[in-house]
């Protein structure tokens, strides 16, 4: 597996390289175009998959043609990991991730999927936007400077809940259990605090994970469950609400300062475009999602039945603090004190 993704990012790495050759002096044209990657580990249809699609048919038209970004969903160039370091690398140009999927680039980037950190969408989307929010322009200069990777927008793609084969309504409940977490040690720290034995397995790996006993539950926004079918080997659903997040899209350095001004334009114009849109997709979806999950047979558990979301929120705010007070503790502070 690894001489394979080895082979494609040499492959991927030699094409940029002939097509960067064979452009001309006059930049890109609709006869000449640039073409650019697209790398994600979501399913085309999913709200993820879909803003992503979004993105690149808005920079298609902005820029009549002259600009191609071909979108490869489901992980087709490797795991969440591989996908980021090809964007340092420069074999693939854009990718979304969550925050804590690209602390392999820049491990400060995990506090933005800090659980129980924001009061609102409206919060979080401020918190997390490049342009504007202290704490990001700060991070992000530290990602550009490092790792040749540029944020330019984040979308909010819902909030995390917890599902599993078994009713939980408390902490005490997860003794033992294996749940899945993004392999990053904000959102290990999140299903740790939650109560439960961490299990890290990328994305693509969670289905045979769940179906195959490797994992007995996962966490995730109520859209994925819908979008990759997660009813089929999950029966119960716990409204924890524990991380509410956004996804940034990041762009290889080099390819955005090779942009003439007036792309860097497009594309600043038609990230606000696509985050709103996406934002708005994903938070109109999130009823009919939950109803979805429930006629499919799914047992939603929320604290009307029972869930207590105190004491989950108080036991993963324990370990957060254990572990990442000292060192987040001032951003999150700068955090909290965005209006």
């Amino acid at each position: 597996m690894k001489k394979g993704m080895t082979l494609v990012l040499a492959l991927l790495m030699v094409g940029s390289m002939l097509f960067a050759a064979g452009q001309t002096e006059s930049g890109p044209s609709p006869e000449k175009p640039l073409v650019l990657r697209y790398a994600h580990m979501n399913v085309a249809n999913s709200p993820n998959g879909l803003q992503a699609q979004y993105f690149a048919d808005r920079i298609a038209e902005e820029t009549g043609g002259a600009i191609k970004i071909e979108v490869y969903p489901g992980s087709q160039l490797g795991t969440i990991t591989e996908m980021a370091e090809m964007v340092s690398q420069g074999s693939v140009a854009l990718h979304h991730n969550t925050y804590g999927g690209l602390q392999p680039l820049l491990e400060d980037l995990g506090l933005f999927d800090t659980p129980y950190l924001y009061r609102d969408v409206d919060h979080l989307l401020k918190a997390t936007d490049p342009e504007t929010s202290p704490v990001l322009k700060e991070l992000n200069q530290k990602l550009i400077d490092t790792r040749n990777v540029r944020i330019l927008y984040s979308f909010y793609f819902g909030t995390r809940d917890l599902t599993a084969n078994s009713a939980v309504y408390a902490p005490k409940d997860l003794s033992g259990k294996k749940i899945r977490a993004i392999p990053s040690a904000i959102y290990m720290a999140a299903v740790e605090g939650m109560g439960a034995v961490a299990v890290p397995v990328d994305w693509a790996e969670v289905p045979v994970a769940l179906s195959t006993g490797v994992a007995n539950g996962q966490e995730n926004p109520v859209s994925v469950l819908v979008s990759n079918k997660l009813y089929d080997v999950q029966k119960f659903l716990m409204l924890t609400h524990h991380i509410m997040g956004s996804e940034p899209v990041v762009i290889n350095e080099s390819v955005w300062q090779k942009l003439s001004d007036a792309h860097k334009q497009v594309f600043t114009k038609v990230a606000k475009e696509t985050r709103d849109w996406a934002s708005k997709y994903v938070l109109d979806s999130e009823a009919s999602d939950l109803q979805i999950l429930a006629d499919k047979g799914m047992t939603i558990i929320g604290p009307e039945q029972g869930l207590k979301v105190d004491e989950f929120r108080a036991s993963v705010n324990k370990v957060v603090q254990q572990r990442f007070g000292t060192k987040w503790g001032a951003y999150y502070e700068q955090i909290k004190a965005i209006k």
